[in-house]
């Protein structure tokens, strides 16, 4: 069974369909596993929530998530994140907000734990280390974990350390070392590399594969231009920064 793993969303719903189509052109997708921050920054909030309710997918709570529905204060976000968060909550039709509001923040899913940033705070600590590795792996019921929250792509092993995926990717294996791993954000990379990040779980086969997908990021920075997003969170899709 090929799994699909996504994070970090962030409404950008150009790239999630990129990341659908890539995924999808080496065989079926049976799972989708969403690691949270579907919303916030970008344009297409309720798009992102649709195509994640056809997928049937497993999704974990974000801290952008949260803060759309008010389960979080505003005023813990910095003024650009601030402001999309105020816009995309707006966007969002009451059946959204009850889905967000009512999304867990830890789920199982064996082999791996779901969080979006780390089992002791699972909606703002991120994971970037093997320390903070070695505290995942006490705290979870599973051999793995998967985190989502920083947007860079990595794998954490106790034999090899965090390792980033770099521009072809990565593929680990499921059936020995404990990991940790983020499939990177599909709507706002910070590594770099401007493309969609995601993740494909092949239980038969025992590997993790980290992957990017290029998409048409002008098409998703026009859509935020005719929103009013800030401009900054414009200018740093083409970056990846």
């Amino acid at each position: 069974m090929r799994t699909l793993i996504v994070s970090d969303i962030h409404s950008n719903v150009v790239a999630l369909d990129a990341v659908l189509a890539d995924a999808r052109a080496d065989g079926p997708i049976e799972r989708v596993w969403c690691l949270g921050d579907v919303v916030g920054y970008g344009p297409e909030p309720m798009a992102c929530i649709e195509r994640l309710w056809d997928l049937d997918a497993t999704v974990i709570s974000g801290n952008h998530d949260a803060v759309a529905v008010g389960r979080i204060d505003l005023a813990e976000f910095n003024g650009p994140a601030a402001e999309a968060a105020r816009w995309n909550g707006a966007q969002l039709s009451a059946e959204a907000r009850r889905y967000l509001s009512a999304l867990p923040e830890t789920v199982v899913e064996a082999p791996f734990t779901l969080v979006h940033g780390t089992p002791r705070d699972p909606l703002w600590e991120y994971l970037t280390g093997g320390a903070q590795a070695e505290q995942a792996w006490g705290a979870i019921p599973t051999p793995h974990v998967i985190v989502g929250h920083s947007h860079f792509q990595f794998t954490c092993s106790r034999s090899g350390g965090l390792e980033q995926a770099g521009p072809g990717g990565r593929v680990v294996r499921t059936d020995g070392d404990r990991l940790a791993a983020n499939p990177g954000s599909v709507g706002q990379p910070r590594d770099g590399d401007p493309r969609a990040a995601y993740a494909v779980f092949d239980d038969e086969a025992a590997t993790l594969a980290l992957r990017r997908a290029p998409y048409d990021v002008a098409a998703t920075q026009a859509a935020m231009i005719d929103a009013g997003l800030p401009l900054p969170l414009i200018e740093r899709l083409a970056l990846g920064r």
